[in-house]
């Protein structure tokens, strides 16, 4: 299996995800706020749930500064589940395919047995595109276990978009 590392400084594949707003929320393309992207495992992950409540929990400070998506490759009735469960305040979408995981460079999973799900799935990342949907910031992960510190993202993020910083990772 290869995975090709996503190209800071240049636009993201243009790709648009199914929300449970009933919205189709679509990335790469110019508008006039940052995004930040997080994938996750989905359902199946109680990591996943603990880490998306923090970012439920801090989410005002992040929207004062750009919008917040977030994915999984689960179904829209396991995405609904995830959101009558949690009642996240975030756009939650779904149904990332395996073609939209590999061209942002995560990693894909295969399931360990169907109690944990039936299709391969991405494991975590976080996306940081400019407003003219070029990347700025990536991370991502092999499992779930390591995730950037939302507090630290987001100061970090606060510091490159107040001073317009260049990319970094390039040379």
């Amino acid at each position: 299996m290869t995975t090709s590392k996503p190209r800071v400084g240049a636009p993201i594949e243009p790709t648009s995800f199914p929300s449970l707003s009933g919205d189709t929320i679509s990335i790469g393309q110019p508008k006039d706020r940052w995004t930040m992207l997080f994938v996750y495992r989905g359902k199946h992950c109680p990591r996943c749930k603990r880490y998306l409540n923090k970012l439920n929990a801090v989410l005002p400070a992040w929207t004062e500064v750009m919008d917040v998506l977030v994915v999984s490759a689960d179904t829209k009735e396991k995405a609904q589940a995830d959101m009558d469960e949690f009642g996240w305040d975030f756009d939650l979408c779904y149904g990332m395919s395996e073609a939209q995981m590999r061209a942002l460079g995560l990693y894909v999973s295969e399931p360990l047995s169907e109690a944990e799900t039936t299709e391969n799935f991405a494991e975590p990342g976080a996306f940081a595109i400019r407003p003219d949907g070029t990347l700025m910031l990536v991370d991502i992960s092999n499992g779930p276990a390591a995730r950037p510190d939302l507090e630290e993202l987001l100061d970090g993020m606060i510091f490159n978009i107040t001073n317009d910083r260049p990319v970094r990772g390039t040379a």
